[in-house]
């Protein structure tokens, strides 16, 4: 796989998408971060601005994310068009690597958890850093499957997504260069 070819696919906003991006830039590779108009993001490199039509393409009951997902989400608009292009992240990327937290229910808690789980539905390839257990695991279908030693993700899809939580820790940040470095140094 050669690094000219790959994209990565995120948010641009502040903490894991934000260390996904400087990663992909330190590394040479393409970038591209879905948002909308008057998000605050801190990623303008490969900056994609969908319009309402095309958030409409990733709308989805908020009603049916909640029951899946076993908690209650915010109906105003701005959550649902964040929704919205989370769709679009996760729809672009053929692998699927986000920094958070794994709940006990097998959910990936916050927003992040709806990307985790529209990446389920779409049987892609799931990666979770899970900063409190400080460790990779993968989704095998079924359950997550810790990650140690030698079995650590590699990138090895030349469309991959990274995304995760807002509130990234040293732990996270680490994951992800460590992940950049497994696969493109």
């Amino acid at each position: 796989m050669k690094k000219d070819n790959c994209i990565l696919f995120s948010g641009g906003i502040k903490g894991a998408e934000e260390e996904f991006g400087a990663n992909a830039e330190k590394f040479g590779i393409e970038e591209t971060n879905f948002t909308f108009e008057g998000h605050a993001i801190v990623r303008h490199r490969g900056l994609r601005i969908l319009s309402s039509d095309e958030l409409k393409n990733g709308d989805v009951s908020l009603e049916y994310v909640s029951r899946l997902m076993n908690r209650r989400y915010t109906t105003t608009p701005t959550f649902r068009k964040i929704l919205q292009s989370i769709w679009y992240q996760i729809n672009s990327g053929q692998e699927i690597y986000v920094i958070g937290e794994i709940l006990d229910d097998k959910t990936v808690k916050g927003g992040t958890g709806w990307g985790a789980e529209f990446a389920k539905l779409c049987n892609k390839p799931l990666y979770v850093f899970d900063q409190k257990r400080d460790s990779w695991f993968n989704w095998n279908q079924l359950d997550w499957i810790e990650c140690t030693g030698e079995n650590e993700p590699v990138i090895s899809h030349v469309h991959f997504t990274g995304t995760g939580t807002r509130f990234l820790e040293d732990n996270g940040k680490k994951a992800v260069t460590e992940l950049f470095e497994r696969s493109f140094a």
